[in-house]
């Protein structure tokens, strides 16, 4: 043995070959944390001082070869200021340099996914071979940053300046075929060939069949392309990459490209230095602490779900009631991730409706080449449509998506009670009405819960789990585990009206109906609110979702919450759901929606919207960017703290994840918790203070106010 780690051993094969296991003891996966990173250092002294190795491969114990850096760790590094940040990045670089110079081939046998840091480790090798089962990448600019272990240095030298910039400004993983085809892989084989086939490689390299040092010498010195040719290349990917993301909001690929630019006309340890200082100006960015931030709330939602799931009993058969386009929508979800689902109805039709929203969505899969015929008729043999409840002694749990009336969802679910198992959890998925209330008439109201589904179903990641008065842990846990059985992220929150989502959402609407009544332009309000990072403004929104829909949720949310939520007027949303314009639905709403060559709905402007609306609305007068951001943003953040402060949810976290995933705030700035930690608390109150005579809505939640006075934040201090 040559080196004996915790996390990494290297031992002498036959030939004079060694062998780099990755392989953390006390983890489920390797990850670059301070600890291996130090073990690395360790190992790479030992292969320094070592005669005998004429060649090495660096294999992985685990499924995954490694998963990249660890985030969890490397959030208090970015705390310090940009030079230690660049220093420590150059810190670990050397070694990596140092394992890169050793005078003999290294291969990388890459067997599982290899991301960010792991990626860099193999292109520290001079060939990589992929197993076929393997991905590879480097994601960092989803987490607001780039490549900082020399991924942006040796990539553009290995596979050329235009692949290494959409690689690395995208993010996004390549399979194996990709991978080969740029040359970020050398060779793809079976998974139970990997080892041999990497250990063959070093022979061939051995004997002096390949010229691995020309291999070496390539990533040591600058990118060989004509200056003409290197501009063309990062000007036409300035124009591809800025269409896509926009840079104020997304900083990292601009940074990541504009690094790239000054570096690849040097030598590999100046070209490091570049990266080193760009990687930690990306890291002391707002749009960084909210990404990470939002990867580590993502780990913590799930754990959360986990730890919730352990309970759960066996889900082995479901059944919806119901079979609308949201009825379709979740059996297909079910029927997608292997589970048999029964979809029941009163009328066939209904039934024909909800088969072919299955049908739709499995065919759209089909032609984008992600399943083939035989998943195809897999999938839509595990859903069994049927008029009837002959099927449903055996099932597990019955997900209710009748029409939204208290009056049918009593009956239907008192009715489905009295005919499945005593131990079948009922679910409703309703948006707006109370699960302690439609348990009532109920035997069995602790197997009752609600389960929120966001439309379209298989877009849309987030399930709400609503716990009722009544509602059992296990009934919790079980549909839980059924959300994440259908590739959902479960929040479980309590009951109240409009839940944690909808609670949210019709403050932000309300704040849109104010400004519309004091003279603002609804498609200058949307314009703002897509440049601060939504992806569609409020009034696009609300045609989106259903005017009728917005009407409905309103009324719930004026009868639940009278104080902030009952207006005093009537604002524009009622007046124009009166005029029957209810948006996409019915083709006209705050605008007009015509038909594109894909038969997709697409806005365009409607002059009549303003004669319908203007019996409510003042005279047309300018706001501000900023006054239309802070009064949208603070009775949307607001009603989220409210939340926390009812116990309606239960962590920051989750209340930040789900308006991620719920409806769509921006990514970048992390929620509405991590939205006000940013803004800063007291600058935040001093906008409450500013605006609360707009009513209760703006006046700030006590929770901030005790915050503030207690210099606390929602998160840690950056």
């Amino acid at each position: 043995m040559i080196y004996q780690g915790n996390s990494i051993t290297v031992a002498l094969l036959d030939d004079g070959i060694a062998k780099l296991e990755f392989n953390n003891q006390n983890e489920s996966v390797n990850k670059f944390d301070q600890a291996t990173l130090k073990e690395f250092a360790n190992a790479v002294s030992a292969l320094e001082g070592n005669q005998d190795v004429k060649g090495l491969i660096v294999t992985s114990g685990k499924k995954v070869f490694i998963a990249g850096a660890d985030i969890t760790e490397f959030v208090a590094n970015f705390k310090q200021p940009e030079q230690d940040i660049a220093k420590w990045v150059l810190e670990i670089n050397k070694v990596f340099n140092r394992f890169e110079d050793l005078p003999y081939p290294k291969v990388a046998a890459i067997n599982g996914a290899a991301m960010g840091g792991g990626t860099e480790m193999t292109l520290v090798c001079d060939y990589r071979v992929m197993a076929d089962t393997a991905s590879i990448g480097l994601p960092e600019v989803k987490l607001g940053i780039f490549p900082g272990f020399g991924g942006s240095v040796r990539l553009p030298r290995l596979i050329g300046i235009d692949n290494a910039l959409e690689i690395i400004a995208t993010g996004d993983a390549q399979k194996p075929e990709a991978a080969l085809k740029v040359g970020m892989v050398d060779a793809v084989v079976p998974a139970d060939q990997l080892e041999a086939s990497a250990i063959d490689l070093v022979k061939k390299c051995i004997a002096g069949d390949l010229n691995w040092q020309a291999r070496h010498q390539e990533k040591l010195e600058p990118v060989k392309l004509p200056p003409l040719e290197q501009m063309m290349a990062f000007n036409s990917a300035k124009g591809v990459l800025f269409s896509k993301a926009n840079p104020k909001q997304y900083p990292a690929p601009k940074i990541a490209l504009e690094a790239i630019e000054k570096h690849v006309n040097l030598p590999r340890d100046k070209a490091l230095e570049i990266e080193a200082t760009n990687f930690a100006k990306a890291a002391k960015t707002p749009q960084a602490e909210s990404l990470v931030g939002l990867f580590l709330n993502d780990q913590a939602v799930k754990k959360m779900a986990k730890k919730y799931s352990k309970d759960a009993h066996d889900i082995n058969k479901a059944a919806v009631l119901g079979a609308g386009i949201m009825g379709g929508g979740i059996a297909y979800q079910a029927a997608s991730k292997g589970l048999p689902i029964l979809m029941k109805d009163i009328k066939s039709e209904q039934l024909d409706l909800g088969m072919g929203e299955a049908g739709k969505l499995l065919n759209k899969s089909l032609e984008r080449g992600k399943i083939d015929g035989t998943k195809l008729a897999q999938t839509l043999s595990r859903i069994h449509p049927t008029l009837n409840y002959s099927d449903f002694g055996d099932v597990d749990i019955v997900i209710e998506a009748v029409v939204e009336n208290p009056k049918v969802k009593h009956a239907v679910l008192k009715e489905v009670e009295g005919l499945v198992k005593e131990n079948c959890i009922l679910a409703s998925n309703t948006s707006t009405i109370s699960i302690s209330y439609l348990a009532s008439v109920l035997e069995r109201p602790e197997n009752f819960v609600g389960m929120h589904f966001f439309n379209p179903v298989h877009r849309m990641p987030l399930v709400e789990v609503i716990r009722g008065e009544k509602s059992s842990e296990q009934a919790i846990a079980t549909t839980v585990a059924l959300a994440e059985k259908m590739g959902k992220v479960p929040v479980v929150v309590n009951d109240c009206p409009g839940f944690l989502v909808n609670r949210v959402l019709f403050p932000y609407f309300g704040a849109f109906d104010l400004l519309l009544k004091e003279g603002a332009s609804f498609t200058h309000i949307d314009k703002v609110m897509e440049q601060f990072g939504w992806p569609m403004g409020p009034a696009y929104l609300i045609d989106v979702v259903g005017l009728d829909t917005g009407v409905h949720g309103a009324e719930v949310m004026a009868e639940g919450f009278p104080d902030r939520m009952k207006p005093d007027y009537k604002g524009s949303i009622q007046t124009l759901f009166e005029a029957n314009r209810l948006g996409q639905k019915n083709g006209v709403g705050f605008y007009k929606y015509e038909a594109d060559k894909k038969g997709k709905p697409t806005k365009v402007a409607d002059p009549a919207t303003l004669d319908v609306i203007k019996p409510v609305v003042a005279e047309s007068r300018e706001f501000s960017d900023q006054e239309i951001i802070d009064r949208m943003m603070l009775a949307l953040c607001n009603e989220t703290v409210r939340c926390l402060e009812d116990n309606i949810v239960a962590t920051p976290a989750e209340a930040d994840m789900a308006m991620i995933m719920g409806i769509g705030f921006p990514p970048f700035r992390g929620g509405p918790c991590r939205y006000i930690d940013q803004v800063g608390l007291d600058n935040y109150l001093a906008l409450c203070d500013k605006y609360a005579h707009l009513g209760k809505a703006y006046e700030a939640p006590q929770l901030i106010r005790d915050m503030a006075a207690q210099g606390k934040t929602f998160y840690p201090h950056a």
